[in-house]
Parts: C-alpha cells; sequence; structure tokens
C-alpha cells in the first residue's frame, strides 16, 4: 500500500502566505493538507481552496483558546468546561463543511495550582462528551501525546499516559494521533509501540530529530519507519509536521524518493 502524505501548513511554506499555503503544496504532489486550524477564515473560502488545488483535508485541531497568549488547548484545564462544549461544536460545523474525517483534540497546559490527576479527570470527561458528538457526523476524534521540550507543562505528554486516557473515556471513536518526532524527542522506541497500538492510530505526523526538520536530517531511521508502516498495511495519512531546513520545495527529496 502506498503512502498518502499530508502538508501540514502551519509549518510548511512558511514562504508563502497561509491562503496561498495549497496551491504550493498541491504543485509539489500533496493530496492532502492538515494544520492548526481553519477558524480564522470563513468555511467557503477554505473550502473552494480544497476543491480549486483537489486536496482532501486531512486534519484541523479543535479551537485551543487564546494561542497567542499561550493556551494549547481546554480540554484538561478545569474551570473551562463550557468553554470547551462551545469549541466542540466549532469544530464539527467546520468539519463537516470541509468533510475533514478527524479532528485533533489539544489536552491544553496545565494551570497554576492544579495537579495532573485533577486534569486528567477533566480531560476524560470531556472527551467522553466530544467523542460521541464527533461520531454523529462521522469524525473522529483524535488526541495527540506532545514532548514536553517543545511544549512545556502540556498535560498529554507520552504513549503510555495516552493509553491511559483512551482506556478511562472507554469511547470507541477516539484515537492516538502518533508524532514519531514527539515520541523520539522522549526517548521512546518507535517502531514496535507504533505496531502495538496501530488499530488505536487515526494519523501519523513525522519530524526528524534534533530540530524538527525534514525526514532524513536526523537519527530517526525513517526509511525502516516509512517500511514498517507499507508493511503493517497502514492506511491513514501521514502528516509531514516539521520546519523545514531551507525552502519547503527543496527539502521534499525524502517524499520524492518514496
Amino acid at each position: 500500500m502506498s503512502l498518502r502524505f499530508s502538508a501540514n501548513l502551519s509549518m510548511l511554506y512558511p514562504e508563502h502566505a497561509f491562503l496561498d499555503r495549497f496551491a504550493a503544496a498541491a504543485k509539489d504532489g500533496f493530496t492532502g493538507v492538515e494544520y492548526v486550524g481553519p477558524y480564522d477564515y470563513p468555511k467557503h473560502q477554505i473550502a473552494q481552496l480544497l476543491r480549486d488545488f483537489s486536496l482532501r483535508q486531512v486534519l484541523f485541531n479543535m479551537p485551543a483558546g487564546d494561542w497567542a497568549a499561550g493556551e494549547r488547548g481546554l480540554a484538561a484545564v478545569p474551570g473551562r468546561e463550557h468553554e470547551f462544549r462551545g469549541s466542540v461544536d466549532l469544530a464539527i460545523e467546520y468539519a463537516v463543511a470541509l468533510e475533514c474525517p478527524q479532528v485533533h483534540c489539544m489536552a491544553g497546559i496545565m494551570p497554576v495550582g492544579a495537579d495532573l490527576a485533577q486534569c486528567e479527570a477533566v480531560l476524560v470527561r470531556n472527551l467522553a462528551y466530544a467523542a460521541p458528538l464527533f461520531a454523529e457526523q462521522g469524525v473522529r476524534l483524535l488526541v495527540e501525546p506532545i514532548n514536553p521540550v517543545d511544549m512545556p507543562g502540556y498535560v498529554l505528554t507520552g504513549i503510555e499516559q495516552g493509553e491511559r486516557i483512551l482506556h478511562a473515556v472507554g469511547s470507541d471513536n477516539l484515537f492516538l494521533q502518533f508524532d514519531f518526532y514527539h515520541r523520539a524527542m522522549q526517548g521512546g522506541e518507535l517502531i514496535d509501540s507504533f505496531a502495538r497500538l496501530q488499530e488505536r492510530v487515526a494519523h501519523v505526523q513525522v519530524a526528524d530529530v534534533p530540530g524538527r526538520r525534514e525526514p532524513g536530517t536526523g537519527t530517526v531511521d525513517y526509511p525502516a519507519v516509512f517500511s514498517m508502516l507499507e508493511r503493517l498495511d497502514y492506511d491513514g495519512w501521514v502528516g509531514a509536521e516539521y520546519r523545514p531546513a531551507a525552502g519547503t520545495s527543496d527539502g521534499l527529496g525524502w517524499m520524492r524518493d518514496l
């Protein structure tokens, strides 16, 4: 099975304005796109760009609060439950309009004075509320462990913790977003852990370590990773979520080789 690659437009093509990145991604051979969120733009405008360039909307995040102020999600933040529920409605509205099959729910930064057990309990309740609402629209809900170096204070940091959250929620519409970069940054084993969790993984993302650059620029054995994904018949998308070392197009040799 051939792998399908999605361009993360929040990180790739920084040389272009955001709305111009759709054309650039299509020109380079990407067939899907993902990004932090579409909420700054009307739904019809994004939908038209997807049609114009024959792109699939693969993934975006639920509203994450005040991003400029350092917020990185609402789902695990005590006292923000009402705001979280509003963000569920908005994310579903955009997912339906853009025919997006999956949405990532960011857990959030642990507030001063809170503890992990309290935040995890809030996260479980919020995910249990959201997952069936997304399911009603045929949209998968995802959570992603993010390493604490890149995002200090983030509530959900490890694959094992992610498994525990999925088990506690108990929904068949809650999945893991498996980012090989975040896993590698924490020194975690990559291939066996993915194989063990594959049936609960709905989306994959890649970047190399260190520097979060293109695959092939660092220490992660991406030929082995891609070979494994093909061998296991992984049928989801592979998100290119990295900071290009130079121009985005010039750094896509890793994808062209595949």
